[in-house]
């Protein structure tokens, strides 16, 4: 009878679905007990799952203490335990959330239903801070900036790409390869949907400063850094012709501009008086095609392990079909 007084009570969109709220955490004692407890009420029923990563505190204690089912994660960084959680859970839906406070768990319910409704894959909780020192200094303009180049990369309409509020359907989890190690995964995640086409929105979302004794992770300008490092990465790992095309044209523009005064002497002179520039601008041209022609290869294989990938994703059902 309890079971069924759950399901009436919850929302349209997690009645009767199997969810799992997944919380990777380090160093978050002060403030992981709240954070399961407000998942706990605002998705009754919901298997919470935090993994610690070698917390020096009292983390796995205190998210023992508040009911979580609590595991851990020994390679270091945020992406090695989001790797891991997506890994060895099992649900319908994902709640993934920092273990920080900072997230509003009322709007899980409404990104579920949205997720469910609309059969999306991804849901981004778009952050709408409540104080102003809710984003650390720099946070602001480094998150616009990277947004609008993943955005212009690989033709997203995201607005909040760094966000690490999320609800996924199981088909993006178990096609997700997880290939980042740090912060840098929600780049990752963005890309990933992006990549394979699939169906995302994002809903704004309170985001609050973290509890009193609370410390961010984060530093600015390494984990900023390690950020537009993966982007690049990324780039030439899923835009090849691109990536390589611009270098060989580069190149060849260069080489051009060195050759065009060799050239202009040996037409009016006969001679090649500059040696050393000719054969750099020769050098310089056969490095363009070299570049050019990586980049034809290197996309026909990106083809196909994207759709390797897709058939990956295929192979699960949509969110309205899991369970």
């Amino acid at each position: 009878m309890a079971a069924r007084k759950t399901s009436r009570q919850a929302s349209p969109g997690t009645a009767g679905r199997r969810i799992a709220v997944l919380v990777p955490c380090y160093n978050e004692e002060v403030a992981i007990g709240q954070v399961v407890a407000a998942f706990k009420k605002a998705l009754p029923g919901a298997a919470i799952h935090v993994y610690d990563n070698n917390s020096t505190d009292g983390t796995f204690e205190a998210a023992k203490r508040a009911g979580a089912i609590v595991g851990r994660e020994m390679l270091q960084g945020k992406g090695h335990v989001v790797r891991r959680m997506f890994a060895d859970v099992e649900a319908g839906v994902y709640v993934l959330v920092d273990g920080d406070a900072t997230y509003d768990a009322p709007s899980a319910p409404k990104m579920i239903a949205r997720l469910v409704e609309e059969n999306l894959d991804m849901v981004v909780g778009c952050r709408v801070d409540r104080r102003e020192d809710a984003y650390r200094r720099g946070h602001r303009s480094g998150n616009r900036m990277l947004t609008g180049f993943i955005n212009k990369t690989f033709g997203g309409k995201f607005s909040d790409i760094l966000s690490g509020y999320r609800v996924f359907s199981r088909r993006f989890v178990k096609s997700f390869p997880a290939l980042s190690g740090g912060f840098e995964i929600e780049t990752e995640l963005t890309v990933h949907a992006l990549e394979l086409g699939m169906p995302v929105e994002e809903i704004n979302t309170p985001y609050f400063s973290r509890p009193e004794g609370s410390e961010s992770k984060l530093n600015t300008w390494r984990d900023g850094f390690r950020i537009l490092w993966t982007i690049l990465k990324l780039w030439r790992a899923e835009r090849p012709l691109f990536f390589f095309g611009a270098i060989g044209v580069v190149e060849g523009a260069v080489a051009v501009i060195l050759a065009e005064p060799v050239v202009a002497t040996y037409l009016r002179t006969g001679a090649v008086p500059r040696l050393p520039t000719a054969v750099l601008a020769t050098g310089l041209m056969v490095l363009a095609v070299i570049a050019v022609a990586s980049g034809l290869i290197l996309d026909t294989v990106t083809r196909g392990r994207r759709e390797m990938k897709r058939l990956s994703y295929l192979e699960h059902g949509s969110p309205r079909a899991e369970r």
